[in-house]
């Protein structure tokens, strides 16, 4: 029963559309219906500017960090833990306050995988900024950020956490299919690219 409570608790945090709020209280935007029209951190950088999409994009990594921190402060099952983990980031993914929409998934992942294996997170998000200060692209960067959590868990020792880490990737690829679509066509718009 106390499982149950668990997984709400993280779902419904991770339900939480901060990049919603933080466009239509600091922007009187709407960013459902503006740029990308994607509730997460980049959009709102795009369209409200670089401090309110780091505002966004710190709430979003709190909303995978906090319920998995302290899921493993409560037990040390591992089956458990990764549970209350998928729950946050299906949250934001399937969010109950945007009618089973909701972002892509990134920062929220991040959150999960600091409070899980950090090196291997760290690792991986320094391929992340790298790809995107190369290509200029964020979905190439998230995509890349995707592959590299599995690999360094693996390398760095997080074994456990492989299993999820894959099931993340496939899910990060899943949110960016239209982005690879795009990466495809030669039609995905590029941060550098003003719009």
């Amino acid at each position: 029963m106390l499982w149950i409570f668990w997984l709400v608790f993280a779902y419904f945090l991770g339900s939480i559309p901060f990049g919603l709020f933080i466009g239509k209280i600091c922007c009187n935007l709407d960013i459902r219906n503006e740029g990308s029209k994607s509730t997460g951190a980049t959009n709102v950088a795009r369209l409200c500017g670089f401090k309110y999409g780091v505002a966004a994009l710190i709430l979003d990594v709190a909303k995978g960090f906090i319920p998995v921190l302290m899921a493993c402060q409560y037990s040390h099952n591992w089956i458990f833990i990764s549970l209350v983990a998928a729950a946050a980031v299906l949250g934001h993914v399937f969010s109950i306050f945007l009618d089973m929409k909701g972002g892509k998934a990134v920062a929220t992942t991040i959150g999960v995988f600091l409070a899980l294996t950090p090196v291997a997170t760290i690792y991986s998000i320094i391929c992340l900024l790298a790809v995107i200060a190369l290509s200029g692209f964020v979905s190439m960067g998230s995509l890349t950020f995707a592959v590299a959590l599995p690999f360094f868990s693996l390398v760095t020792g997080s074994i456990g956490m492989v299993p999820l880490a894959c099931g993340m990737t496939v899910l990060l690829f899943w949110t960016h299919r239209d982005n690879i679509k795009r990466l495809a066509k030669g039609q995905e718009n590029s941060w550098k690219k003003k719009k």
